[in-house]
């Protein structure tokens, strides 16, 4: 390791010296800086990795899908480096890319089509199902009502895949500890309308949900708000980043996405000439997703329940519990046997 970190340094420090110089701009979803959430995410890590390496950064918004493609153009006349952020722009970026050789282009959500002809494209996707398989057990474990919901965004890929992982948790807590608890599902289908999410929520908790699990951008922000509302015994679970804080208490957990890593590492391969192009997914085993640490709510989860989320998250490290990523796959998840610490 400290190997590892003096070559880095070095590294950086050549580049420093070299007179080079990056520029890097971000180009937001509908959802925008100060969703706290995937954009803020990506954004931390374009910065720590930008005041790391000495280089510029920026930011430009999109309101609308017609926006993406003017954006990511007019940001690859500008820029080194251009962020493209969340599923929804993959068309728009593999429209843009081909046209700007010397520019690197990072999609966060975003795969590479493996007939894709550039090298200037590298896109990251996570297993959100992995650190949803977390949450969705503790939700099982914590539920009072045996009765919790799921709030989506727009059902894209990512947002279901979380949602295939919280429903294998539950199904495996159900399996393992002879429990039953029903889910509740609705979809905003938005990412940027926080009193949308609060409306799904306050009415899955009026049906009698005690927890309810929230994959859906800045809507989300509504279902933790939701719960802060409703008080003692009602929870909301966060997403994408470590939401705890935004509601102490009332938020159980956040399933955590690690885009900060990923746009930390894609800027330093391409700032150390180790870029590779192609498509990168991140899970447990890369300590790309999670559960936060429960700064505020740990004290309310038995030891018990503690040390079996550990000991699975291990099973899912070392490859002996796969979590489904598909509708099919989801169908099809038998519990394995499963001998709990």
């Amino acid at each position: 390791m400290k190997i590892k970190l003096f070559l880095v340094i070095a590294l950086v420090a050549l580049f420093s010296v070299s007179g080079l110089a990056l520029r890097v701009i971000m180009v937001t979803d509908m959802g925008g800086l100060g969703d706290k959430s995937f954009n803020d995410g990506t954004w931390e890590g374009i910065v720590r990795a930008g005041n790391f390496l000495g280089i510029d950064y920026d930011v430009v918004q999109s309101y609308e899908q017609g926006d993406y493609i003017p954006n990511l153009s007019n940001a690859a006349r500008e820029a080194d480096i251009v962020f493209a952020v969340g599923f929804l722009m993959e068309d728009a970026l593999f429209r843009v890319a081909p046209q700007f050789p010397g520019t690197y282009f990072v999609g966060i959500d975003i795969a590479v089509p493996e007939d894709f002809e550039g090298d200037n494209v590298v896109g990251y996707l996570f297993r959100e199902q992995e650190g949803a398989f977390l949450v969705g057990y503790l939700a099982a474990a914590m539920t009072q009502s045996n009765l919790v919901g799921f709030v989506g965004g727009i059902p894209i890929p990512p947002v279901e895949r979380f949602r295939y992982g919280f429903e294998a948790g539950i199904r495996v807590y159900e399996d393992l500890h002879g429990k039953t608890v029903d889910i509740l599902r609705g979809y905003t289908n938005d990412f940027n309308d926080p009193a949308k999410g609060k409306d799904l929520a306050m009415a899955q908790f009026a049906e009698g949900a005690d927890i309810v699990f929230h994959a859906a951008g800045a809507c989300g922000n509504g279902v933790i708000e939701a719960a802060a509302e409703r008080g003692e015994g009602y929870f909301a679970i966060g997403v994408d980043v470590d939401q705890d804080y935004m509601a102490p208490g009332s938020v159980l957990t956040s399933s955590i996405k690690r885009v900060d890593m990923a746009s930390y590492q894609a800027i330093l391969s391409i700032a150390l000439g180790t870029f590779e192009a192609g498509t990168k997914i991140l899970g447990i085993a890369d300590e790309g997703v999670g559960m936060s640490e429960m700064q505020y709510t740990r004290h309310l989860v038995p030891a018990t329940v503690l040390a079996e989320l550990d000991f699975l998250k291990e099973e899912i490290k070392r490859g002996a519990l796969a979590i489904p990523e598909t509708q099919d796959a989801l169908d099809a998840f038998v519990v394995p046997d499963i001998a709990l610490p």
